[in-house]
């Protein structure tokens, strides 16, 4: 339960490449005007060589990302609004509205209140590619909302509850109201070591590197484009 968030991101993601026709193959006609394509936009795109050294992705892959995040967001951008109406589609039972905006800020990490394409690319990077250690410091910052460097009791509590608010009331086993107020006292239990009332970034990242299964769950979707 520690890393749910992350999974859940992952999980996600993988349905919003598949929204966006990321994950369809792409034609050599398609490649070659991509340069073309990238210089029409409101908003241009870093170019090909500057994201492929930022992130862990082929040129080719790249271009494959950029037309399914073209075609689903002509100006370049995703704003809150769009972001968390595509993320409703995978809980319509649920209410994506709290987890979405705590996933929409760390993705958007510049603050300017929209996802460029270069702030998705370099996430999916992260999530997808990234190494371990990469991919935990990327939960620590989620989980971490005020970003003090610090994960408070209060700050897990939201993020837990918003994501059984996402998972909507017809789960199967039902969850009980105090589920989330136990999977944090759980999570401190493992993951503060010193007993502080905190978890430090290098708390997680020890507690996590010991956990044979969040390890597992760091790799499930590291070739999935």
């Amino acid at each position: 339960m520690e890393l749910i968030a992350v999974a859940v991101v992952i999980v996600l993601f993988i349905g919003v490449l598949k929204q966006f026709g990321i994950l369809e193959p792409m034609s050599m006609e398609d490649n070659s005007d991509i340069d073309d394509e990238l210089s029409t936009l409101r908003h241009q795109p870093e170019g090909l060589d500057e994201l492929q050294a930022r992130t862990k992705f082929s040129k080719k892959e790249i271009q494959s990302l950029y037309r399914g995040f073209k075609n689903e967001c002509p100006s370049g951008m995703v704003d809150e609004e769009t972001f968390k109406a595509i993320y409703s589609q995978f809980f319509p039972q649920g209410d994506v509205t709290t987890y979405a905006h705590f996933l929409f800020n760390a993705f958007d990490t510049d603050k300017s209140g929209a996802i460029r394409f270069e702030d998705f690319v370099i996430g999916l990077s992260v999530l997808l590619r990234g190494t371990v250690n990469e991919k935990l410091i990327w939960a620590f910052n989620l989980y971490d909302i005020n970003k003090d460097g610090y994960i408070t009791k209060e700050e897990m509590l939201v993020i837990i509850q918003s994501i059984y608010s996402m998972m909507g009331r017809y789960t199967y086993p039902a969850i009980h109201q105090d589920a989330p107020f136990e999977h944090v006292e759980k999570f401190f239990q493992k993951m503060d070591r010193n007993q502080d009332g905190v978890v430090t970034i290098d708390e997680f990242l020890e507690t996590c590197q010991k956990d044979e299964n969040i390890m597992h769950s760091m790799q499930l979707f590291e070739n999935v484009i």
